[in-house]
């Protein structure tokens, strides 16, 4: 039997069949597209998600692949520098084409011997005390201990499983087009700065591949279309002619989509043994750029947790933190998408609105706090009271061999130790125990999960075997 199937081969799915690789669980990825997608939703990664990179042993790959930015609060049309003393060691961002973050995500997962099966839809998902039962478009039927819903904002296996996803509808769409144009790219940024002065919700964004001429526009749409349907060349160009008095000579469409404001929330990311990741858990307008890099977030949360659960060593409860932690942290995307969107209105209250908070965002501390809401270096799960580092991912630091990171690269557990007086007797199987007096972080050790969040921190070894025993089950009577 098939340990997980994940129905989803987009980033979210593809970096979770990678975590369960690490972990010797058989993954079997389902994605309805016959090839990989050359359209680019997503364009890029935040500091977070580079840093997840880098705990994997990825970034050197994505870094060549990509361009760095460093825009601090870009949040709600409003551009501010990076702020100073931001904690981590990657204070930028990657623009890097989605297709080429699922390409290397592919790679990767594949490397680790995932198994992607591609022009396989899901047509039905049903589950027992057993296993799942997953029923693809050609009648085929796949059993499996556990499966992931990956499948997007339409997701098959959350409508199938009756789960609901409350929220608001679209009150307003996008359309977005790659294409060509004719026009020289001064006359084209000399139009766009000054439409923007007016609305934000219109750009020529030159492609990244650096295809000569080609550009991503995007412009507001008409209103709400009701069948959702990509808007035909016609329209498009109509539209750009509409607000920008100008279609730029566009020609050669390669990708023409509209985008909502819709915003809605599973209000369970785990029924059974069936759970949700990505969009099929959550959608929101892409304002931010947070919607890729908070399912690769979800995927680096759920990925160790389900592994565990599904080798027998998961303590109790284990895998419901993936709802009690990654719910929250969904919902307050959520909020600031929204408020996002309410800055990027054109009415005079939204245009004052902007003007305030741009003068805050003058201010460093505030401008780090919205770059640590829109890069998510700010989460914290709730482990408790206790320790000011508890609950948060922990920043690469230099050790005296190398980097912490270097050593996350299998997905284990990591007691980073300055004392060097405690042990992890027991647990040695699952957690890597690194001994290092180095002057970081403040604080005499720190018990780290598979991903880089703290569950203790303190030097008595007695107060450090329950906290083995919560985050990695019962402890082995033999070491390996």
């Amino acid at each position: 039997m098939i340990d997980v199937i994940v129905v989803g081969g987009g980033p979210t799915g593809l970096m979770l069949a990678a975590e369960l690789r690490l972990h010797d669980v058989y993954t079997v990825v389902l994605e309805q597209s016959a090839e990989p997608s050359d359209h680019s939703r997503g364009r890029g990664l935040h500091t977070r998600s580079v840093e997840i990179m880098d705990q994997r042993g990825l970034l050197d790959r994505f870094l060549a692949a990509g361009d760095k930015f460093s825009i601090g609060a870009f949040f709600g049309g409003i551009h501010k520098e990076w702020p100073e003393r931001l904690d981590t060691a990657h204070p930028y961002g990657l623009t890097i084409p989605q297709p080429v973050t699922e390409r290397l995500l592919a790679e990767h997962a594949l490397a680790l011997g995932a198994e992607i099966r591609r022009g396989c839809a899901v047509v039905d998902v049903r589950q027992d005390d057993g296993g799942v039962t997953v029923e693809t478009t050609d009648g085929t039927f796949l059993h499996a201990r556990y499966a992931v819903g990956c499948d997007g904002g339409r997701s098959t296996v959350r409508k199938r499983l009756g789960i609901a996803f409350p929220g608001e509808p679209s009150t307003i769409e996008t359309l977005l087009g790659d294409m060509e144009a004719t026009d020289d790219p001064a006359t084209i940024a000399a139009v766009v700065t000054e439409v923007r002065k007016t609305q934000l919700r219109f750009g020529a964004i030159p492609d990244t591949e650096g295809h000569k001429g080609v550009y991503r526009f995007v412009v507001p749409a008409e209103g709400v279309a009701e069948d959702r349907s990509a808007p035909t060349f016609e329209q498009f160009k109509q539209r750009l002619r509409d607000v920008a008095g100008t279609d730029f000579g566009v020609h050669s469409p390669r990708h023409l989509s509209r985008i909502g404001d819709a915003t809605r929330q599973a209000e369970h990311y785990r029924v059974g043994r069936v759970l949700l990741a990505g969009d099929a858990a959550h959608v929101h307008p892409p304002t931010g750029g947070q919607g890729l890099n908070l399912g690769i977030q979800d995927a680096f949360n759920l990925g160790w947790k389900l592994a565990a659960e599904v080798h027998g060593r998961a303590p109790r409860g284990l895998l419901d933190t993936y709802h009690s932690e990654r719910h929250p942290v969904g919902a307050s995307v959520l909020d600031n998408t929204r408020a996002q969107m309410t800055l990027l209105g054109t009415d005079p209250g939204a245009a004052a609105l902007r003007n305030l908070l741009s003068r805050l965002l003058d201010c460093e501390e505030a401008n780090r706090y919205l770059t640590g809401i829109t890069t998510a270096i700010d989460v914290r799960y709730d482990l408790g009271e206790g320790h000011e580092l508890l609950g948060r991912r922990l920043r690469d630091v230099e050790l005296e061999r190398g980097r912490l990171y270097e050593r996350m690269h299998r997905g284990r557990g990591l007691l980073l130790d300055r004392t060097g007086r405690l042990s992890v007797t027991g647990w040695a199987d699952r957690v890597d125990h690194v001994v290092d007096p180095g002057r970081e972080p403040d604080a005499p050790a720190v018990l780290l999960r598979p991903d880089g969040h703290v569950v203790w921190v303190g030097d008595d070894q007695r107060e450090l075997l329950p906290r083995l025993s919560k985050w990695f089950g019962t402890p082995t009577s033999r070491e390996p």
